[in-house]
């Protein structure tokens, strides 16, 4: 092999062959996840597209080159294409408060570093599940109503998810989101999909990983670590990004808000059992 890049691309041959040794990871439905070791000892963390849209793989690659553009805590990408992601192996390690400070900083570091636009240049994902970037109006409320709560209510109704009663209240609730989003901020770079299972505690710092990296509102990604049980050490993470970003007035009211799009993905992807906790952030706002 000539390079690098020759390296991982031929990594499906080399398993098949036996070349590098394997360990199975836990990792999403959407991807086949894997420790390789090769025989000097190192040891890479790559992810096997299957389905019948690998592009996801491309999108995540992107988003994490561009995130890594503005912060030191964003996983390398060392290749990816439509069905290979390859990256750093990374040995998992307990959160600590010094780590989760300096998580905080980092994330903030990384919304300071701006984007062109809200959505973003490349196709998205979250998962491999479709995530429209293209631009929606002037503001973040308006492109948030179009891009992340309208396109998951047609399917949410459809697979039962909702009932027309259920979509009429979210649809109301997008409407008023211009009064309700707080202060307008120009377009923050976000991770996108920053709850804890996104975090990646390692030895020497925390890494954020898996993103569905776009164009947009800050609040949103600390929003997200709020979800399913909340991210370990919440409170020293907020206080690290305070120290280099104070968030404006009354954020902490506006997080459901920001709730909503991951919800809906819950409610397109599984159906009816997540109605509940998508509703019950709605009836907040009536």
């Amino acid at each position: 092999m000539d390079t690098a890049r020759d390296r991982w691309r031929l990594l499906p041959e080399l398993i098949e062959h036996q070349r590098v040794r394997t360990t199975p990871v836990k990792s999403e439905a959407s991807a086949t996840a894997q420790r390789l070791t090769f025989d000097d000892g190192t040891s890479v963390f790559a992810k096997f597209a299957h389905g019948d849209q690998p592009g996801y793989l491309a999108a995540e690659a992107n988003g994490l080159r561009w995130l890594g553009e503005a912060s030191d805590a964003v996983v390398p990408v060392l290749y990816g294409d439509d069905r290979l992601l390859v990256e750093p192996w990374i040995e998992p390690a307990e959160p600590n408060r010094d780590r989760a400070l300096e998580l905080g900083r980092e994330i903030a570091r990384m919304h300071a570093a701006g984007a062109d636009r809200f959505g973003a240049p490349w196709r998205g994902y979250i998962g491999e599940t479709f995530m429209d970037n293209d631009p929606a109006g002037m503001r973040w409320a308006e492109w948030y109503a179009a891009r992340r709560i309208e396109p998951y209510l047609g399917p949410s109704r459809d697979n039962g998810a909702l009932d027309a009663a259920d979509v009429a209240a979210v649809e109301a609730l997008a409407a008023r989101l211009p009064d309700l989003g707080g202060p307008e901020e120009p377009p923050a770079r976000t991770h996108g999909d920053l709850w804890w299972g996104n975090v990646h505690w390692g030895a020497d710092r925390a890494w954020m990983i898996d993103p569905a990296a776009h164009g947009g509102h800050r609040e949103t990604d600390l929003a997200n670590l709020r979800l399913w049980g909340g991210v370990p050490m919440l409170g020293a993470i907020l206080a690290g990004y305070a120290e280099v970003s104070p968030l404006a007035d009354g954020w902490e009211d506006r997080i459901g808000i920001h709730q909503l799009f991951p919800l809906l993905i819950h409610t397109t992807l599984f159906g009816r059992p997540y109605r509940g906790q998508l509703m019950g952030v709605v009836s907040r706002f009536a």
